[in-house]
This record gives structure tokens, C-alpha cells and sequence, in this order.
């Protein structure tokens, strides 16, 4: 029997725009590092100890990772920078089942597509959080999703959408 998973996934903090500076590696804005770092608390405030990153190589994941102040071993994902759903998921399914915890730290639309994607595989209405989420996934937004199989099987079994926070919201 495979024990239940955590799946966060955070979308990187406000990003400035610098003239002359490729989408790649446009910097977090101030307000990205005050909010990512407030993303972080949310983790830590939850009681979500994460075990793995995955992180996009863009400047502005990096930094949301940074200013989170997760402390967990990162893989930084090439792939990761304007991933589909289907591409995230795929990054998943090569978890180690030891991972009771995992953060993707991407971006719009693929986090919000991830989350939509993997609770309409496990066949369960609409949960307040992903009604949420779908209305605007804006810059630093956590969902929490819990997985009930393996991290190889995530594919086929998907996950509840059970949380969904924006850093300077309410919690929902």
C-alpha cells in the first residue's frame, strides 16, 4: 500500500520587467520577494515539511524558491519553463516514492492546468479550492494537492485539489 503524498505547486512571485532582459531571466519584482516570502510562512504555518523541489530554471523561480527559504533538496527542470500539464506531471512521476511532500515551483498556465488536470482524474467534483483557483492563479499562489497513490501512478490517478492560497489573501 502506497502511503498519501502532498503536492504543492507555487507559481513564481511577481516578476519585474527590465528593458533588454530576456523572458528567462526577468528578475523577481519587489513585491515577488515580499510575497513569495510570505508563500514560504504559509508552508511552515500549515505544517508542510517538503522533501523535493522541482523547480523551472527561469531567474524569477529561483527567486521565488529563495525568498520562500524552503529548505529541501532542488532539482532545477529545463523542462519546467512553460510546461504543460501534462510535462509537470510527467517530472512527478520520476519522484522517488520516498517523497511524502514535493514543490513545483513554475509557471501560468501550467500550474493552474496541473491542478485542474490531476483532480478531474480522481473523479471528484470541483472542490471550493479549485473553483478558486480557476477564476485567477495570479503570481506567488500555492495549491495543495493530496495524492492518495505513488508518484509513478500520478498520471492515472491524479489528486484532490484541497487547498489553494494566494499570499495576500484569505486562505481558501
Amino acid at each position: 500500500m502506497t502511503s498519501r503524498k502532498t503536492l504543492i505547486l507555487l507559481r513564481h512571485g511577481k516578476s519585474g520587467y527590465p528593458p533588454g532582459v530576456a523572458d528567462h531571466e526577468r528578475p523577481l519584482a519587489e513585491r515577488g520577494w515580499r510575497e513569495a516570502g510570505l508563500a514560504g510562512e504559509w508552508l511552515r504555518a500549515e505544517g508542510l515539511t517538503v522533501d523535493q523541489v522541482l523547480c523551472s530554471t527561469a531567474r524569477r523561480t529561483r527567486e521565488t524558491l529563495q525568498a520562500a527559504a524552503v529548505e529541501a533538496p532542488a532539482q532545477f527542470q529545463r523542462g519546467l519553463y512553460g510546461a504543460s500539464d501534462v510535462e509537470i506531471v510527467g517530472f512527478l512521476t520520476e519522484l522517488p516514492e520516498t517523497v511524502a511532500t514535493a514543490l513545483v515551483v513554475g509557471h501560468h498556465p501550467g500550474m493552474p492546468e496541473t491542478a485542474e488536470a490531476l483532480h478531474e482524474l480522481t473523479g471528484k467534483p470541483p472542490s471550493p479550492a479549485l473553483d478558486a483557483l480557476l477564476v485567477k492563479y495570479p503570481t506567488s499562489a500555492l495549491t495543495r494537492i493530496e495524492i492518495a497513490g505513488s508518484w509513478a501512478e500520478l498520471a492515472i490517478s491524479g489528486g484532490e485539489v484541497t487547498g489553494f492560497h494566494v499570499p495576500r489573501e484569505r486562505a481558501i
